[in-house]
This record gives C-alpha cells, structure tokens and sequence, in this order.
C-alpha cells in the first residue's frame, strides 16, 4: 500500500444502512451514480431519457439533434433486445445460452468482441481475467442458477481456460463440449458503448449514458460543466441508489465502471462469505481487503474488464499490477485496519477527483 495524499481513511458505514437492490438482469454488482441536472432552460436541446436496460436503470442525458425523444427510447428498446438477446445468460433463448448448450456454434459481432477484449485483459491478469468461468459462477449461484449444494469445483475447473474455446471465422470452437462462457464482466459495458454510439449517431456531441452505474460520456453537461459521477460507499449491503457516496469525480470523456463483493454475496452453510468475483485458476470465490475498483477508460468495456480483474487479484496484486500499468486510471478503496476505508487513486486518476 502507498502511502501519500493519495491514500485516505474514512469511517466505515453501520450495516442499518443496508437496502435492498437488484441488476445487470437483475443483480447488481457496484454501482456509480451520475449526477446531472435535468435540462431546466440552460440548455433546452438536451434530451432526457431514464428507464430500464438490461434489467436494470438505464439513464441518459444527450444534446440529441437529430431525433425525437419518442424515436430515441425507440431505439434505445431496440438496442436493449439486441444485446440481450446476444450476451445475456439469463435468457435461455439467447446465442449465448444456446452457444453455450452446443445448439448453435455462429457467432455474431458481440460475441467476437467480447471474446477479443477477454484476450486482451485476461493476458495481463495471470489468469485472474476469464469469461469461461461460467460453469464455477453457475455452481456458486451467481448464473441464475439455484447454487450447487456441494459444488464439486475442483472437477469444473477441467473445461475452465480460456485456451479451450477459440473463433474459427464466425463460428466458436470449443475444445471440449462442457465449456461454456460468461460475459456478465463485460457485457454490460460493452452495451454502454453501444448506447453511446447510438446517441452519437443520433446528433448528440455531449452525452452521459448510463446502465446500472456504469457510464460513458462526452463532452459537457447542460450547465456547460464537466460531468459529474459518484463512487458508492463499499459497505457490505449497501443497495442505495447513491445515498452513501465514497467519492465524487468529474468527466470529460471515456468510460468508467466499479466492480465490488459488497452487493453480490451471500454467506455459505459454515458461514463463510461467498462472493461474485472467482478466480478462475482455483474455482474459489475471491475476498480480500480490496472491496471497490473503480476504472476510467477510454470504452465502459475495457473498464468493466479490468475492474473484474483487478477485484480478482486482491489487494497486493491489483496494486503491483497498477504499477506495471503506465497511465492506467484506478480508484480503490480497501478495509483499512480499524474498520474503515483506506483509499488508493493512481496518480492519472488524481485530476478526476473532487475534494
């Protein structure tokens, strides 16, 4: 741990604070609130939208100039059923479901690029970074799935690896029938992207887009200011929809998302915590005293990506991992010794935050 400015300590939270929530179809992992004002005649071309995607909040602010608002949300339902109707684990109609009970072996552009960015992050965690995890997250609870009740997860890790599926043009490959893939790490900032290219191509020059905390934006919000997001207190519980913020940043460009054990968890029969985040190499929930990983990166996918990672490689791990990573934009927040918070931001990430 660095010592520094950069590293602070905060009193921990009471667990009477604790709400109840759900997200990406319908669980939530960690959530980023943005704040934005409502176009209130400061800049009356700004258009609003807030409703749901991917089962969970879908809330946008886009100086659109091209489109109704009517014909935005149109689309923006369309886009919704096309990214889960590819990527989700939850619906059992989905290519991925069918993909991974060996119904179909085509691929479609969603698939390929979450595949490829998976290449990409998971060739700099040392195999904490893998979307074929699907059969350990299953066994453990986290697929939709009633858990196991003595999940046998030494025998799963046999069709776990990377290296066991691979694209062949546009079709998957598996080396063996069983091994099966999970995009819940990426899949939902993939689809911030998206929404964002979607917004763009309707007009819009400055945008926040935003599907259950993770976000992308541009440019300025209708105040003509930087934009403006909230980092939630990681305490075990914590459902809010912002009430308990750890941090505030600003935002001109990019993406960001947050990756925590404190809302996906559950404690086992010998009452032991079982959390979301796995690490592949041991089929083993991860915990360590790194509780929320925040990312800035130029797409909500790599962002989404390597919050995972880094929350997979626990606390010592993530931080040595930082320093091998020139210019990478973190903000970490860990269980400080006395029961409260320590803070660790990466010195690019030191411009974003509000004190």
């Amino acid at each position: 741990m660095k010592n520094g400015e950069e590293n602070r300590k905060f009193a921990g939270r009471s667990e009477e604070t604790m709400r109840k929530g759900g997200y990406f179809s319908r669980i939530r992992a960690a959530w980023i609130v943005a704040f934005v004002a409502a176009a209130c005649g400061e800049r009356p071309a700004y258009t609003t939208v807030d409703g749901v995607m991917l089962g969970t909040t879908l809330h946008v602010v886009a100086d659109v100039r091209s489109v109704s608002a009517q014909e935005l949300r149109a689309r923006i339902r369309k886009l919704d059923a096309e990214a889960k109707a590819s990527m989700s684990i939850f619906d059992s109609t989905s290519l991925l479901s069918r993909l991974n009970r060996n119904e179909t072996d085509r691929i479609d552009r969603h698939i390929a690029y979450c595949l490829h960015l998976a290449d990409s992050i998971g060739a700099l965690s040392d195999g904490r970074y893998d979307v074929t995890v699907k059969p350990l997250t299953e066994a453990l609870g986290f697929a939709g799935k009633e858990r196991a009740a003595v999940p046998n997860l030494d025998s799963l890790l046999a069709f776990v690896g990377r290296g066991k599926v691979r694209i062949e043009q546009d079709r998957l490959v598996k080396s063996d029938p069983r091994v099966q893939l999970d995009f819940n790490s990426v899949a939902k900032g993939y689809t911030v992207d998206l929404l964002a290219a979607l917004v763009e191509a309707a007009g819009a020059e400055n945008y926040i887009v935003d599907i259950g905390g993770e976000l992308r934006c541009r440019g300025v919000n209708p105040h003509g200011e930087s934009w403006r997001v909230g980092v939630e207190t990681p305490f075990d519980g914590n459902q809010s929809d912002g009430e308990f913020l750890q941090r505030r940043l600003r935002m001109h460009e990019g993406g960001l998302a947050t990756s925590g054990n404190y809302r996906r968890f559950y404690f086992d029969e010998q009452g032991n915590k079982v959390a979301h985040t796995i690490d592949p190499r041991t089929g083993r929930s991860v915990l360590s005293r790194l509780l929320s990983v925040t990312v800035a990166a130029p797409t909500c996918a790599e962002a989404d990506a390597l919050g995972t990672m880094f929350l997979a490689m626990g606390a010592d791990d993530a931080l040595a991992a930082v320093e091998r990573m020139p210019g990478i934009k973190v903000y970490f927040i860990l269980a400080g010794a006395d029961g409260g918070f320590e803070e660790f931001v990466s010195p690019e990430m030191q411009a974003s935050m509000i004190e």
